[in-house]
């Protein structure tokens, strides 16, 4: 068996990682250099004409138009924090060269921040990263599949009617020999209205979507797709089916990355950033080394976010 040249790929090492972003001054250019790549631009009113100044350890520009004065995080989801952005730099670091999802507890670790610190920074970065993946459409070859995740709460009910058991669409767009290239990930429940309103958004219409027998699947039709089905009867023989082997890969490292991170975390509510995470992540595994710089600029580039709408996990598809 050939080396998997994805999985062996060089990536962005610790020392690397060091030696661009490993002080303050470094991260804060890298960051100018992200939002402002053709030199700074007005928030405001698009003026490019400023001057430069420092006041209470912040480096601020000033418009020379409209007299705006902003720093390079103020717009951003960074902004207001009172975090080091080595701290910042480091948690996205973590998060994009792990091999697996990594834990806010784990990234408290990592970090030396509180436990609260550390999963707000992991959640303003994924809803970055849901934010990017937002307008992703799948095209060409698209295996599809119902899947579940959340594990069962104390006193709770159990199986799927577990309270923190969430329902998802898992798709994954294929080579015609059926290497996978990208998936999408989409928490909703499994009615042909929800799979219409999700193929719409999420299948190009020239995709070829091939599914089991669930019925709600006929509906990515709506959407202008093909769609080939296939009645699998269910159990272990269904899961060992030639033109499922894509999605039922993704689905069984995805639930293996899960329990081999989290311990416990309320997937009901937060079911949307934590499938954006593995999403982003797995769209652009095929260039890790530049992954970061492209979290990077992202963050620059997504509005700001509050704690009291990201705990309030106020996206709710």
């Amino acid at each position: 068996m050939g080396i998997n040249k994805v999985q062996f790929q060089k990536g962005l090492s610790m020392a690397e990682f060091m030696e661009r972003y490993g002080t303050e001054e470094k991260c804060h250019a890298a960051l100018v250099a992200l939002r402002w790549p053709n030199g700074f631009v007005c928030p405001e009113c698009g003026g490019t004409r400023h001057c430069t100044f420092e006041s209470k350890g912040l480096h601020y520009w000033q418009c020379s138009a409209c007299r705006e004065q902003t720093t390079v995080t103020c717009g951003t989801i960074l902004q207001a924090t009172k975090l080091p952005l080595t701290t910042w730099f480091l948690g996205m670091h973590l998060l994009t060269q792990a091999k697996n999802n990594v834990s806010a507890l784990e990234l408290k670790r990592h970090l030396g921040v509180r436990y609260k610190t550390a999963w707000l920074l992991k959640h303003k970065l994924m809803h970055v990263m849901s934010e990017r993946e937002a307008p992703r459409q799948l095209d060409g070859r698209v295996e599809i599949d119902d899947a579940y995740l959340g594990g069962e709460l104390p006193g709770g009910k159990s199986g799927r009617g577990s309270e923190n058991k969430v329902s998802f669409i898992a798709a994954v767009q294929t080579t015609d020999d059926g290497h996978p290239l990208f998936v999408c990930l989409k928490k909703l429940e499994f009615t042909k209205k929800a799979i219409a309103a999700w193929a719409k958004t999420s299948l190009a219409a020239s995709a070829r979507v091939v599914s089991d027998g669930l019925w709600c699947f006929t509906a990515v039709t709506d959407a202008g797709a093909v769609h080939e089905r296939t009645v699998t009867g269910g159990g272990a023989a269904s899961a060992k089916m030639e033109q499922f082997t894509a999605i039922n890969t993704f689905l069984g490292n995805l639930k293996t990355a899960y329990s081999g991170t989290y311990h416990a975390f309320d997937f009901s509510k937060y079911a949307h950033r934590y499938l954006a995470e593995v999403q982003y992540r797995f769209n652009r595994r095929f260039d890790l080394s530049a992954i970061l710089a492209r979290l990077l600029r992202a963050s620059a580039l997504t509005r700001p976010r509050p704690e009291r709408l990201i705990r309030a996990a106020e996206h709710c598809g």
